[in-house]
C-alpha cells in the first residue's frame, strides 16, 4: 500500500468482500446452488484478513473445513471460489473439492479439509520443508476451537516446537465445536496455557480488532524468521449463523447472537474506527458496499455461466497409485 491510509481502507473492503461473499452463498446454498452445503464464516472476517495483511504472498497457510474467508482474503479471486462452490470446472479445485476443499498451491494456500486438526499437521509438515530448504517464509495453520481438543493438533505442535520451525498456528475461534461451547470440553479452559506447557509464546487476543490480529501475526512471523520458532494465537472471533448452512440451532440464545452482531461486530467496529480518523466517509463506505456487492454479483454470474467438469476429465489429476488400484 502507498501509505497506512490506503492499508487500512484495504483491510476494511477485504471484510466487506468476505461478508458479502458468505452471505450471498448462503442464500444460494439453500436455494441448493451450492453441491454439499458450505459453512459460513460470517463474523470471523478479522481473523482472516488481520492474519493475511501480516504475511508475505509467498508464505504457506492451511485451514479448516470452514475456509471461504481465509481463502479470500490469501487473495484468491472471488469469482473462482463462487464456481468451485457451484462445481464447475472453472473453480480453483476444478468442480471437485466444492466448499471444503479450496486451495491454491501455487500461491501457496495448500488448502482446507474435513478432517478437524488436519490444517495444523499440513502446515507443519509445510514449516519443516521451508526450514530444511532454506527459505525465508513461515506457514500458518488454521484450526477451529474444537480442533484444539484432538490429538493431532498437539503433536504437529510439539514437533513444531523442538524443531524451531517457522510455524504458526492460528485458532480460529468462534467458541463453539459444531454446538458444543469450548468451555464445557476444554480442561484448563485456557489454550493458550496449553499452549504455554508445549513451551512456545501462546496469546489469547481480540479476532473482531482487525489490527490486532495483525500486530500478533506479524511479530509471529517476525520471531519465526530470526529462528525462533513458532508461535500460537487463539484469535477469540464468532460465527453468526450456525455450523453448517440450514442448521436448526438450538444451542445458543438469540440474544448472545445479537450481542455480538450488535456490539462486537469487526466490520462495524473497523468502519467506524476509519470514518472517526477521517480516512473513510459514511459516502464513502456506502459507496464501498455497493461495488463489492456489484463484485460478488459478478462471481455468481461467472459460476452460473460455467460449465460442469466434462465427464472425460474425471481422471485428471488423480494420483496415478490410486488409477492403478482400479484396474
Amino acid at each position: 500500500m502507498s501509505n497506512d491510509k490506503d492499508w487500512k481502507r484495504k483491510l476494511l473492503r477485504d471484510m466487506v468482500v468476505i461478508r458479502t461473499f458468505e452471505e450471498t452463498a448462503d442464500k444460494l446454498t439453500l436455494r441448493g446452488k451450492v453441491a454439499g452445503g458450505m459453512h459460513n464464516s460470517s463474523g470471523q472476517e478479522a481473523v482472516a484478513v488481520g492474519v493475511m495483511s501480516a504475511l508475505d504472498p509467498k508464505d504457506v497457510i492451511a485451514t479448516t473445513h470452514r475456509s471461504h474467508h481465509h481463502t479470500i482474503a490469501k487473495g484468491m479471486d472471488p469469482k473462482i471460489v463462487m464456481a468451485e462452490l457451484f462445481a464447475k470446472s472453472t473453480g480453483c479445485s476444478k468442480g471437485r473439492g466444492a466448499s471444503m476443499h479450496l486451495a491454491d498451491v501455487d500461491n501457496g494456500n495448500f488448502g482446507g479439509n474435513g478432517i478437524v486438526g488436519a490444517g495444523v499437521g499440513i502446515a507443519m509438515g509445510a514449516a519443516m520443508g521451508i526450514k530444511q530448504l532454506g527459505h525465508k517464509k513461515v506457514a500458518v495453520g488454521f484450526v477451529g476451537d474444537g480442533g484444539m481438543n484432538t490429538g493431532r493438533t498437539w503433536e504437529a505442535i510439539n514437533m513444531a516446537v523442538i524443531n524451531k520451525l517457522p510455524f504458526i498456528c492460528l485458532v480460529d475461534n468462534n467458541q463453539y465445536a459444531v454446538e458444543t461451547f469450548i468451555d464445557r470440553v476444554t480442561g484448563g479452559r485456557d489454550i493458550a496455557k496449553r499452549g504455554e506447557g508445549f513451551g512456545l509464546p501462546s496469546f489469547t487476543i481480540d479476532g473482531q480488532d482487525v489490527l490486532e490480529v495483525h500486530r500478533y501475526t506479524k511479530e509471529a512471523r517476525d520471531r519465526a524468521l530470526r529462528g525462533e520458532g513458532p508461535t500460537l494465537i487463539n484469535a477469540l472471533t464468532y460465527r453468526y449463523y450456525g455450523h453448517n448452512v440450514g442448521e436448526k440451532g438450538q444451542y445458543r440464545t438469540q440474544e448472545e447472537i445479537a450481542d455480538w452482531r450488535n456490539n462486537r461486530d469487526p466490520i462495524d467496529r473497523f468502519s467506524a474506527q476509519l470514518i472517526q480518523e477521517g480516512i473513510i466517509s459514511q459516502d464513502e463506505f456506502i459507496a464501498l458496499q455497493t461495488e463489492v456487492t456489484a463484485q460478488i454479483n459478478a462471481a455468481v454470474e461467472f459460476a452460473e455461466q460455467s460449465p460442469y467438469p466434462d465427464l472425460s476429465t474425471i481422471y485428471e489429476d488423480v494420483d496415478s497409485g490410486l488409477l492403478g488400484a482400479r484396474s
